[in-house]
């Protein structure tokens, strides 16, 4: 079963190759991924990798945690799962409602 693992604070030129090789330090390296900028397509500063085993995982962020790649602190832990966002479905403020045609008084 594969992990997922966070990494950040990764330096900017790094390429998603160069995190794969870094990670094959612990293990086998399922996937490797740096996040882009959707607009500008400039690396955020982290990236995903996935471990074939938990056990791998658990090495890579012993191993990985806090090492300084080119002057730059490394943070890797386990991924949390992605949270759903609540796509599509427009507010709507159903239904006539509204006020009461009031004129008593």
């Amino acid at each position: 079963m594969t992990i997922k693992l966070y990494v950040g604070n990764l330096p900017m030129q790094m390429t998603e190759t160069e995190l794969k090789e870094l990670f094959t330090e612990a293990g086998n390296v399922s996937s490797a991924k740096i996040i882009t900028d959707r607009q500008t397509g400039q690396p955020r500063g982290f990236g995903f990798v996935e471990m074939e085993t938990k056990l791998e995982g658990q090495k890579a962020i012993s191993m990985l945690n806090g090492r300084q790649v080119e002057g730059r602190v490394l943070a890797v832990n386990e991924a949390r799962p992605q949270a759903r966002s609540g796509g599509g479905g427009g507010g709507g403020y159903g239904g006539g409602g509204g006020r009461g045609g009031g004129r008593g008084r």
